[in-house]
């Protein structure tokens, strides 16, 4: 592609991208390829303050804090969670002001806090995401939304009754990478797409949630009781408390942990509404610890035609058992080239096929006589001129700049939300559009079947 064709496509997809010198990353580029630079929005700071509280003080609790209170005039106020040690922490990282508590009700009461962040096991999303938007709250709900398909309409109806600002924790639909490889999708760089592959690959025991267990974890120190909810009651257990995403009474397993990002980050780019089937399979290989999930998850969904996309199907693979070391990749495949994400970045490779079909090789022309070869030979010189022969072949690539936080952006989103009264980026419906699929994988896995999903009303059929 000629740099005049280059700066004519770029400017008729209206891409928001800054264009580098291709001298500059000469180690990521070939002759075909340039590398363009994404920038975020500039966003406008505001004047009035919001008090976040923040139930489930784990890995993701601790981290959505620092990342919320990054964006302008966000403050941290109150802190719920069932181990005494992790309120501890947080007036260590946060402050002695910090108001902690282990009943997340006395958070809802306050009326100095404006919005919750639901980061607790996925077993108790639902509950406290409705109780806190009944209770006057908006509420940045961590993914998978919900831990049951039926939980997820109840959420979906608390927030259009109480109009709650409500968002998924989702944030790769908030990066700026996606945003631009939904523009090149809709721009038809690929063709059409066909099939969508993609794989999140570990190989460590923390990578396979065998997370560290503090020495003074014990009945004394953990409310292990109200930690167990509704499912059934057992005796303290700290592997269970601090493990949970190996269980199925209060995790997802793979598919809710893993198989959400992929499945949020295709619908946001294709606007689909999700698959009309899926059939998952896998084993549980290496970490046999007591879990009663599998650690590899391979699962096929097929999705149907529609005014947003055509016919294709999807496989995801994740494995916890990888001796190669893990990896991942998430590529999009069309009839003319492949749109291969990373994480805030992604590269489209097209591949678009020529008018001629060539002879030769692996093909019948060998087998005809000499004279029907020449014969064959003088037509298709004459059908086919050289400039119709060889494929198109370019690569291109796009890159969020060096320090950008995608999930920066996704609360920065939620804020704003708050703020003017404009869509979150990833509400109720969209949550259970992208975690009804990874539920639905589990059932398939455990039923040893295919499952047949209903995109529109987000129900098993």
């Amino acid at each position: 592609m000629s740099d005049q064709s280059r700066r004519k496509f770029i400017k008729h997809i209206g891409s928001t991208a800054a264009l580098l010198g291709i001298g500059q990353l000469a180690a990521m580029a070939k002759e075909q390829e340039h590398i363009e630079l994404l920038q975020p929005e500039k966003r406008i700071a505001a004047n009035d303050k919001i008090r976040i509280a923040c139930v489930g003080m784990g890995i993701m609790g601790f981290g959505d804090v620092q990342t919320a209170i990054k964006v302008p005039g966000v403050e941290f106020v109150g802190a719920a969670d069932l181990y005494d040690g992790h309120l501890t922490r947080v007036k260590e990282v946060f402050g002695a002001h910090v108001y902690t508590t282990r009943d997340y009700r006395e958070l809802l009461k306050r009326k100095d806090i404006d919005a919750i962040i639901v980061a607790t096991p996925d077993h108790w999303h639902d509950t406290i995401a409705i109780a806190a938007m009944e209770a006057g709250k908006a509420v940045y709900c961590e993914k998978p939304m919900v831990q049951q398909i039926e939980e997820g309409h109840k959420v979906i109806a608390a927030q259009q009754r109480t109009k709650a600002v409500f968002q998924v924790g989702s944030q790769r639909v908030s990066s700026i990478a996606l945003a631009e490889a939904r523009k090149r999708y809709q721009a038809g760089e690929i063709g059409q797409l066909n099939v969508v592959e993609a794989r999140m690959d570990r190989h460590s025991a923390l990578g396979a949630w065998q997370y560290s267990i503090p020495p003074d974890a014990s009945p004394a120190t953990v409310d292990f009781d109200t930690f167990l909810k509704d499912t059934a009651k057992l005796p303290f257990d700290p592997v269970r408390f601090f493990r949970w995403r190996n269980y199925q009474a209060y995790g997802t397993g793979i598919p809710g942990d893993l198989f959400v990002h992929l499945i949020s980050g295709l619908h946001f780019i294709t606007g689909s509404l999700g698959p009309t089937s899926i059939y998952a399979s896998g084993n549980l290989v290496q970490w046999k610890d007591g879990r009663d999930v599998p650690d590899t998850v391979v699962a096929i969904f097929d999705y149907p035609a529609s005014k947003e996309h055509p016919a294709f199907q999807m496989t995801l693979r994740v494995n916890f058992a990888d001796g190669s070391g893990g990896g991942e990749y998430t590529r999009l495949i069309g009839t003319e080239g492949v749109l291969e994400m990373g994480w805030n970045d992604f590269k489209v490779k097209k591949h678009k096929l020529p008018e001629a079909p060539g002879y030769g090789g692996w093909d019948t022309y060998n087998t005809f006589p000499k004279a029907q070869q020449e014969q064959f030979v003088k037509n298709y010189d004459a059908k086919y001129p050289v400039g119709k022969r060889t494929p198109i072949e370019t690569s291109s690539a796009y890159a969020a700049p060096k320090g950008y936080d995608d999930r920066l952006d996704h609360f920065t989103n939620f804020f704003e939300s708050m703020r003017t009264g404009k869509p979150v980026v990833e509400d109720a419906t969209f949550g259970l559009r992208a975690a009804g699929p990874a539920l639905v994988t589990n059932e398939s896995y455990f039923s040893k079947k295919l499952i047949n999903w209903d995109p529109v009303n987000m129900r098993i059929v």
